[in-house]
């Protein structure tokens, strides 16, 4: 009994680490930014956060207004990206496919494999229904926000491109509602701040640590060679990230146009091999996805439930309201802004439709999310591949990785971009800014980050805010932009051949 006490008065005295200080200090603070974001708004017996509600209606409304280009403008988007209708000659610093590339490699991430996991767990295969449906609305919103970030992005003198939602908040509000231009700079200065915030919590810091932990866990947990290595782990993470990202956005672009597809590719391709394995069972999980989305059983809210718990997974992995593709997106080489938006709808369609579906057939043709199951996440989807692939949970931890370090590239572009937004274009400010956040995965790394998950996810949804009201408010520039397009397109003025610039026929 001693011997317990004295240890219990030795912990106690023992000062708390950096990290165990930066969470109690930021507790009181989290918790507040939290209740607010993640508000619930009762459903029968769910609780949904009102932020959710608030992108479905974007998405929604730019499906209707924009006459559902999501359909209409698909196949151009897919010309586009190809390179049918490349400009090299256009300002901007990346490709159609290095702006899709970059933009996909912040919202394919760690959700992909453990959301949707959560979602089939908690709301049934009917959750994967309306998963896919929200990816095919998240399109139309997509579609306007990369639109807008290519119309009013800055040309800066060294050639880069300096673009997204707190420029065309400022620019755009302001050219076409004069009498809201301080409510648009408020907008834009109000996204920039959440959006350092964001990059910093949910894309930077929360990435490391879920990819340690998982790292980990896929490892052997206890006896992993990566345990109480967090530190260590964080300090590589860091350099690596540090080497792509010090060339600005064509580096990122470089690395993300190879990672991506690699990463969408090893994934796949186990996807397909376990849905062979399992073909006997494809149909009854079909028959279980559409019967579960309108009738299902045993899931708290019925079949509302199940198709609230669809779109938050989808909401929360493409993204589609919140705005940061855009930031992506505005780097390409264009002159015409509509062929990014056309671009912009294979991302939500790559992440949720494909991407996400493939993971819940996987766990519903495995059977692994049956009764009577306490995995979750990351744990059902590695016993998914395990049924077929013993060996694919360590692949599946490289793939982890891969995800959470293709997110950490691509959110600090967008976080810099807000910094140089807010503080101004200056090698200093953009030094300060990438030292801070490398500095901040070797933080995340070793922190115990499940007290600020809410937080990161808080401020990072924080951005939708601004950004919706932005997109009700210019979507009718958007909408003149794309009816203009169309028509040159139609009239032939645009040329649907790899060598021909988006120019005007004889304006050569």
């Amino acid at each position: 009994m001693s011997q317990v006490l004295l240890a219990a008065l030795a912990a106690a005295a023992t000062p708390p680490g950096i990290d165990e200080r930066i969470s109690r200090a930021m507790e009181p603070f989290a918790a507040v930014v939290a209740k607010i974001v993640l508000f619930p708004i009762p459903v029968g017996d769910l609780q949904i956060p009102w932020i959710l509600f608030w992108l479905i209606a974007a998405s929604i409304f730019c499906t209707f207004y924009f006459r559902f280009i999501n359909v209409r403008g698909f196949v151009q988007g897919f010309r586009i990206i190809r390179g049918d209708y490349s400009d090299p000659r256009g300002p901007g610093e990346v490709s159609h496919f290095q702006a899709l590339a970059t933009a996909l490699s912040g919202t394919v991430g760690l959700g992909n494999i453990s959301g949707v996991a959560l979602a089939v767990a908690l709301g049934g295969p009917g959750a994967t229904f309306w998963m896919i449906f929200a990816g095919i609305i998240g399109m139309s919103a997509k579609f306007c926000e990369c639109t807008l970030g290519v119309m009013y992005r800055n040309q800066n003198p060294d050639g880069t491109v300096s673009g997204g939602p707190m420029y065309y908040l400022r620019k755009g509000i302001a050219e076409h509602y004069p009498a809201l231009a301080p409510l648009g700079k408020l907008l834009g200065a109000a996204f920039a701040i959440f959006c350092i915030g964001g990059a910093i919590g949910a894309g930077n810091m929360f990435q490391a640590n879920a990819a340690y932990q998982q790292l980990v866990f896929i490892s052997g947990a206890g006896a992993s060679p990566l345990s109480g290595h967090a530190a260590l782990f964080g300090v590589v993470v860091a350099v690596l990230v540090g080497l792509v990202t010090i060339g600005g956005l064509r580096g990122i672009a470089r690395v993300t146009d190879k990672l991506v597809p690699l990463m969408a590719a090893i994934f796949m391709l186990a996807g397909i091999v376990v849905l062979i394995a399992h073909y006997d069972r494809l149909p009854a999980a079909f028959a279980s996805i559409i019967v579960g989305a309108f009738s299902p059983e045993g899931v708290a809210g019925g079949a509302v439930g199940v198709m609230l718990v669809g779109f938050r997974r989808a909401a929360f992995s493409n993204e589609a309201g919140v705005g940061t593709a855009a930031i992506a997106h505005s780097g390409v080489k264009t002159q015409q802004p509509i062929t990014e938006g056309l671009v912009s709808l294979w991302e939500p369609f790559i992440d949720t439709v494909v991407m996400c579906t493939m993971t819940a057939l996987i766990i519903v043709v495995s059977g692994v999310a049956g009764p009577g199951t306490s995995a979750s996440g990351v744990e059902l989807t590695a016993n998914a591949f395990a049924t077929v692939l013993p060996w694919f949970p360590n692949v599946l931890a490289v793939a982890v990785f891969l995800f959470a370090f293709a997110t950490m590239i691509a959110y600090s572009y967008y976080g810099l971009k807000a910094t140089t937004y807010l503080f101004g274009e200056s090698k200093i400010v953009e030094a300060i800014y990438k030292f801070v956040f490398l500095a901040l995965i070797v933080v995340g790394c070793t922190m115990d980050f499940n007290k600020l998950v809410d937080f990161s996810d808080s401020i990072f949804f924080l951005m939708a805010v601004p950004n919706v009201i932005g997109l009700y408010l210019l979507a009718p520039v958007v909408k003149r932009e794309l009816d203009t397009y169309l028509a040159r397109l139609k009239a032939g003025e645009i040329r649907p051949t790899r060598e021909a610039p988006e120019a005007p026929m004889g304006s050569l």
